[in-house]
């Protein structure tokens, strides 16, 4: 158990959190939420040691052994791959290292071969026999081959190390484990295995994650930092948020009774307890969720961006995209060949590849960007695209412009006055004097923000996203989902998010470089499509 008393942390004026008082159990998973910059991953640095705190204080159950997973991606390089791991249970580590130290002595005396015996019964104890074995068995189940276990760290590229990081939080069985986001570089089958491992995991689990489908699928419970105050509350993330809307649609309803408030809010905690019991965590979720005081529902304080692609200037006609044979090779390596297919009205595609150079590459083609392929496209004549690339840098670097200048520049509209900007600007929640700040000094999620304000003011019919919930918090990242399914006209677009990318698409294209495979299917069904999988591995084994 961890017990948080009174925490608070300052740093001169600005107060992160005051007077937090939480109990974290045995058994459950937590979910920590924020906005950005609200002090998420500093908590996690609390909880750990690595921070101390203004006021208060963090006890645990004696004796009970926490894991964080590592955010030095360099720590470990001089390292072999598997001992890394195997480091992740500090205790047997140590056990380890001076039961070998011991052996490796010329001069093995009495008091040596004593001191061994004790270790071996340590060893015996931690179950250290195991031990590379089980590093191995991670290793593995988190995608890292066996020819590389034995290596040094240096020798993996940087997703390699995210892994063997990973693996090394997990390994020993933990009983606090704290995961800062742990999705970071994963594909999908690693996530969906580290889904299932922490769904079935009886420890206490603090994570940190902007992957919604992530935490709905591992959280038995929310941790909510918002205004300086943190609250739990039962459920998962789409549990908290949906029960944060309702609670504010009631809030504002003035004229609704009493007693239907309470009915609806009955209501809904029975469809997420009937709902429950289809998770992977079944038994303790389902258990939350039943015990939930309606009382515990508050409407949240978080603001929400509003991302609107509805104001087409024209309606699209039937003819969207053609693309014919389109191939794109860089430094002699294949992106994809022969690459064809149409579009058609309403199609909201989601564009996969084995890497996002790949993807990248097809989004610049389309957006005029390169010009250096084979084959060729056709925009409907009445399409009017716009997109939003990977790397915005190019948008900012060396502008000295405010916010509503940079905007200017952007809209199509001859009447775009400043109060129309700061319209749009306010949507994104840029207010007051924010408006008048410098593009130059933008974070990475208000520059994100403004180029979503850029694409509303295009009033484009047709979309291309590349990867864009990059630098966005969560708040942001469901409107943007929102934004995208309520968008009448169609699109392209490639996402790690896995909760947009199954809500949106009602299409999956997937790049290869020996061609294309295209299915009128939702992304879960395609992920899990037997047939899929073997036409995927008919195509990749061609290019190894």
């Amino acid at each position: 158990m961890i017990n948080v008393s009174n925490l608070s942390l300052r740093f001169g004026k600005r107060v992160l959190f005051e007077d937090v008082n939480l109990k974290f159990t045995t058994g459950n998973c937590y979910g920590i939420i924020g906005a950005n910059g609200a002090g998420k991953s500093t908590f996690l640095k609390i909880i750990s040691g690595e921070v101390d705190p203004s006021t208060g204080s963090v006890a645990f159950t004696p004796g009970e052994r926490m894991s964080v997973l590592n955010q030095n991606h360099y720590q470990f390089d001089e390292f072999p791959v598997i001992e890394t791991v195997m480091m992740g249970n500090q205790e047997l580590y140590k056990v380890m290292k001076e039961k070998d130290a011991i052996y490796m002595k010329e001069d093995f005396s009495d008091a040596d071969g004593e001191r061994a015996g004790e270790l071996e019964s340590l060893f015996a104890e931690m179950d250290g026999w195991n031990a590379e074995s089980n590093a191995a068995t991670l290793l593995s189940n988190l995608g890292i081959k066996e020819d590389l276990h034995y290596k040094l760290v240096k020798e993996l590229d940087g997703n390699e190390k995210v892994r063997v990081l990973l693996a090394q939080a997990l390994f020993g069985k933990p009983d606090i484990l704290i995961l800062d986001e742990p999705t970071n570089d994963l594909d999908i089958n690693t996530i969906a295995w580290l889904e299932d491992f922490l769904a079935s995991y009886e420890a206490i689990v603090l994570v940190v994650s902007h992957d919604r489908h992530f935490l709905d699928a591992v959280c038995t419970h929310i941790v909510d930092i918002d205004f300086s105050k943190m609250s739990i509350y039962s459920g998962n993330y789409t549990f908290w948020y949906e029960s944060s809307q309702l609670a504010l649609k009631q809030r504002t309803d003035q004229n609704k009774k009493m007693e239907d408030k309470v009915k609806e809010l009955q209501e809904f905690i029975r469809r997420f307890s009937a709902n429950a019991s289809k998770s992977k965590q079944a038994t303790s979720r389902k258990k939350a969720l039943d015990k939930i005081n309606i009382d515990e529902i508050k409407p949240s304080n978080r603001k929400y961006p509003a991302i609107m692609f509805n104001t087409m200037d024209r309606e699209p006609g039937d003819q969207i995209l053609q693309v014919e044979g389109l191939s794109k090779t860089i430094n002699g390596e294949v992106y994809f060949k022969d690459i064809s297919f149409m579009i058609n009205k309403g199609d909201k595609i989601t564009v996969l590849a084995e890497n996002s150079l790949v993807t990248s590459a097809f989004y610049d083609i389309l957006a005029g960007r390169d010009k250096d392929y084979k084959g060729e496209f056709k925009w409907g004549i009445t399409i009017t695209p716009a997109d939003m690339p990977i790397e915005n840098a190019s948008f900012f670097d060396g502008k000295t412009d405010n916010l509503i200048d940079w905007l200017r520049d952007y809209t199509t509209k001859p009447d775009a006055d400043e109060q129309f900007i700061r319209g749009f600007l306010g949507k994104m929640l840029f207010s007051g004097e924010e408006v008048l700040k410098k593009c130059s000094v933008l974070s990475g999620g208000e520059k994100m923000r403004c180029m979503f304000s850029r694409m509303m003011l295009q009033g484009a019919n047709f979309l291309l996203f590349d990867e864009p919930t990059n630098h966005l918090d969560l708040e942001s990242i469901t409107a943007l989902n929102n934004g995208m399914k309520d968008f009448k006209g169609s699109m392209l677009f490639t996402s790690r998010d896995h909760e947009l990318t199954e809500t949106v698409a009602n299409r999956v294209i997937e790049l290869t470089p020996n061609g294309i495979i295209d299915k009128l299917m939702s992304y879960d069904e395609y992920i899990n499509s037997d047939v899929v999988k073997a036409q995927r591995e008919e195509l990749y084994a061609i290019k190894r």
